[in-house]
Parts: C-alpha cells; structure tokens; sequence
C-alpha cells in the first residue's frame, strides 16, 4: 500500500514563514508528478503548486513570489516552503502524487493533510 503523509503545518503569524514535507512510503515503484493542493472552510480544494520529477514546477498565482516547491526523489519526499504567509492561506494543506508499482500503470494518492492556520 502506498502512503502519504504530510506535516509542517501550525499556527503561524501573518508574515510568516513554514515548511511543509509529504513523505511517500509504501510498495511502489516510481513517483511521477506530485502537487500540494489546500482546502479552506467552505471553498473548494484548489491546486496550489505542482512539481515534476524532472522538477518542472508550476504554481497557483496567488502564491507566485511567495510559495517553492521542491522535492527529493532520493528520500522520496516532496515540500512547500512558505513565505509571507497571509490569513487568506489558512486552510487544510493536502499533498497528491502519480505513483505507479508496475512501472506503467499509475495511480492518484492522496495525503490526509496538514492544518496550516494565519492569524495573529
């Protein structure tokens, strides 16, 4: 079975910085694209920013300038570094990734998220 977990995530001041990890552990036998996704009360998940294994990233622009996206493929792990945190970025931090155990087949997981929470 194939898992993801993310952590990092807290309650930070507007301004702020954090760093996110989303760790894959599991039988399997390549990673392709992996993505952090958030979720805040009563909006819809939306896609913050996605990364390659090749490393080509892409982002959300609401996050452009202020949000890196970066991964190991040795350790398997994927991060969020986060800066100039603003209240409008509070919300549930999901990670996904492209994993396949075959070689050709893959398939979407899913972390269970980690809270991240702007105030003051």
């Amino acid at each position: 079975q194939v898992q993801l977990v993310e952590s990092g995530g807290g309650l930070v001041q507007p301004g702020g910085s954090l760093r996110l990890s989303c760790a894959v552990s599991g039988s399997y036998r390549r990673i392709a694209s992996m993505a952090w996704h958030r979720q805040a009360p009563g909006k819809q998940r939306e896609l913050v920013a996605s990364i390659s294994r090749d490393l080509n990233t892409i982002y959300t622009n609401s996050v452009k300038g202020r949000f890196t996206i970066s991964r190991d493929n040795a350790k398997n792990t994927m991060y969020l570094r986060m800066n100039s945190l603003q209240p409008e970025d509070t919300a549930v931090y999901l990670c996904n990734a492209d994993v396949t155990k075959s070689g050709t087949w893959y398939e979407n997981y899913w972390g269970q998220g980690t809270q991240v929470t702007v105030s003051s």
